[in-house]
């Protein structure tokens, strides 16, 4: 996972603030590096893959709140991804 070019994506693609950016960069950069995702998909997590689903939260919803529902999604049907939510108190 490149982290730089996630953060930058995430900026771009979802207008959001750096902050926030930083953080879910760095989220999404140690499910990579827990193989959590790749154990559970056959492939590994990608700037893309994130981008992707990040994509699909519902209208209007912030970068943490686009992030926390996919991994929401992600431990309903698999479990091990409630550790990698990004703190709403904390964004």
């Amino acid at each position: 996972m490149d982290r730089q070019r996630l953060h930058a994506r995430l900026v771009e693609r979802f207008e959001a603030d750096q902050d926030v950016a930083r953080i879910v960069a760095r989220e999404a950069t140690d499910l990579a590096d827990r193989g959590v995702y790749e154990a559970d998909f056959d492939e590994s997590l990608g700037v893309e893959i994130v981008i992707t689903n990040l994509a699909d939260a519902p209208d209007g919803s912030t970068l943490a709140e686009r992030w926390n529902w996919w991994l929401g999604a992600l431990e309903l049907s698999h479990g091990a991804y409630q550790r990698f939510r990004v703190r709403p108190d904390v964004v």
